[in-house]
């Protein structure tokens, strides 16, 4: 039997009005509600509230983890940093990772994730196929130091977060171990009543060659992701790959200087050839991590993808300044591939390769080519995938044109192969009787973020709206007269039948107006509300609400518990 919550004990100081620097729905409403208090930038305490939900969430992970064959561990927080420096990720990482020194002088690390742990901790245990497959998971707080944490428990620098790490002896069994954790990570995306799409992704400082991430819809996500109606694919804009179209440039195929006088911009040129943005081509003047220059070409309606731009030029890799365009002997707005100063690296967007009629800058002031062709009048040095991929460019599957949306990252899954193991030595002996490194895959869900996902999909202009597998309380039963004792009787009456059904309970026992009671109800959102009122209670029934669809009934005292828990109980997952 469950236990009834009274609000006048309750800890949730709701707030009348909107934080000033809360920008979205789920951190403006998780505060008001009485569910987060911030305890410094990306720092953020639950209250029992919000406390109980990231408990159903947790819980929901643990029930899928389970059945898809996980086993739950705990593994600290603090890593020795000899084991990042192992694996080489302790530079690669950034200053995102937090390092610091114990009392005895040895270097340590805040786990933001637990790879190199994980590898340690079974490199010497798992030594024979025949131990394998293993997946290992546990639930844990995790430090990242944002440079700008911001959006509340979106990206915050102390976050929860479910991690799993699969081992297997061959590619096979990798590839189905991955497959269960695809399936588990939409089960709790459902379960949660989160709109997820599952989205091709990169796998940033993680690594490994393959990943998917489940992308919750929401306007005001971080996100930005790309999806075919048609055939279902779907890529976050750091992944996503396709053949962009590009119409060739102005003219004849004669190369041909033309002055632009003043024109430095894509708009500015194409309004004066009387040609679309698609047909100029964007000269973008960068240092790569190496210290080198580069020239990057993208087509003149696409932007540079970073995350793209990473995986060529290096993390780190910046625009030039302009002492450098100086010194290299290049000019804001009309550099160009023809006639580029020596000693600086050229590379172009693959779907530029066909293209043999470039607008471009013609590297002077004032001045733009018509007509450049490729291997013609110009060598490019490399052919590289550049350019984020926007809504209308064709699918990378099917052709249809891709549709457009934001999201916030819930989950992800990776193909690791054997980038740890290797680094670190954690084999195991084959049935071949040789030695092999152990093939790894790693799994994550954020769970204070899904919390927050949950928030950002179901609320409205009252509140929040929980759905009743994550509500920290299925049920708030309002006594709008509590001190008289017909209301009080009742309520007790009504609270101890849905505490003997298993249904989770708060009552707002406060001496409050009922309006103030209402609005403070609606904000917490509680997915039903039973409401004791006078003029009810004289006719023997009380109201019930669907927060919802706020479709509200009057039902008979004597039948709203059983109509309540069939409710409460079907809506369970």
């Amino acid at each position: 039997m469950t236990r009834a919550m009274y609000m006048s004990k309750l800890y949730a100081p709701t707030l009348k009005e909107d934080p000033a620097d809360a920008e979205l729905a789920s951190h403006r409403l998780l505060l008001r509600a009485g569910m987060i208090r911030k305890e410094a930038a990306g720092l953020y305490s639950y209250l029992p509230l919000a406390w109980r939900s990231i408990r159903k969430i947790e819980n929901i992970v643990r029930d899928e983890m389970d059945a898809a064959g996980a086993q739950e561990l705990m593994m600290p927080i603090m890593v020795d940093a000899e084991l990042w420096r192992e694996s080489g990720r302790i530079d690669a990482y950034g200053k995102e990772l937090v390092r610091f020194d114990d009392r005895h002088g040895r270097e340590f690390v805040l786990g933001p994730t637990h790879e190199e742990t994980v590898t340690a901790l079974v490199r010497n245990e798992l030594r024979s196929y025949k131990q394998l497959p293993v997946n290992l998971y546990h639930i844990q707080d995790k430090f990242r130091d944002e440079f700008r944490p911001r959006f509340g428990l979106m990206r915050g620098r102390e976050f929860i977060m479910k991690d799993a790490y699969s081992f297997s002896a061959t590619q096979e069994s990798l590839q189905e171990e991955y497959d269960k954790m695809k399936q588990a990570y939409a089960n709790i995306c459902e379960r949660c009543y989160i709109k997820a799409l599952p989205v091709v992704a990169d796998s940033g400082e993680i690594g490994g060659d393959t990943s998917v991430e489940y992308m919750a819809l929401a306007d005001a996500g971080e996100a930005s992701l790309v999806y075919c109606d048609d055939c279902g694919f779907a890529a976050d804009d750091e992944a996503a790959s396709t053949k962009v179209v590009v119409t060739e440039g102005p003219g004849d195929g004669t190369l041909t200087k033309v002055e632009t006088p003043g024109m430095g911009t894509i708009e500015a040129v194409a309004k004066f050839f009387g040609f679309p943005e698609n047909g100029t081509r964007k000269s973008l003047a960068l240092i790569d991590a190496e210290g080198k220059p580069v020239v990057a070409i993208v087509p003149g309606d696409h932007e540079l993808n970073d995350c793209k731009a990473e995986h060529v030029f290096g993390k780190g890799y910046r625009m030039m300044t302009d002492e450098e365009l100086q010194t290299y002997g290049l000019h804001k707005g009309f550099i160009g591939p023809v006639n580029l100063p020596e000693g600086i690296r050229l590379v172009c967007d693959e779907s530029l390769r066909e293209s043999k009629q470039w607008a471009c800058g013609a590297n002077e002031v004032d001045y733009h080519f018509t007509g450049a062709c490729p291997e013609r009048d110009f060598t490019v040095d490399e052919w590289a995938d550049l350019v984020t991929v926007v809504a209308g460019d064709p699918c990378p599957h099917c052709g249809k044109p891709l549709s457009a949306a934001r999201g916030i990252e819930v989950s992800q899954v990776f193909q690791l192969g054997t980038k740890y193991s290797e680094a670190m030595g954690a084999t195991f002996m084959d049935e071949d009787g040789k030695e092999k490194p152990l093939i790894m895959g790693c799994y994550g869900v954020g769970v204070s973020r899904s919390l927050a996902a949950v928030v950002e999909q179901h609320n409205d202009e009252h509140g929040i709206v929980w759905p009743v597998s994550v509500a920290p309380y299925e049920v708030a039963v309002i006594p709008l007269d509590p001190k008289k004792e017909e209301c009080s009787t009742v309520c007790e009456q009504i609270v101890d039948g849905l505490c003997a059904e298993g249904i989770e309970v708060v009552v707002d026992d406060r001496d409050e107006r009922p309006g103030f009671k209402f609005a403070d109800n609606d904000l917490m959102g509680f997915p039903y509300q039973v409401v004791l009122g006078k003029r009810g209670l004289k006719d023997g029934t009380v109201e019930l609400k669907d927060r919802a669809t706020g479709e509200r009934e009057d039902v008979a005292i004597d039948e709203v518990v059983a109509k309540v828990a069939e409710l409460v109980k079907a809506a369970r997952r």
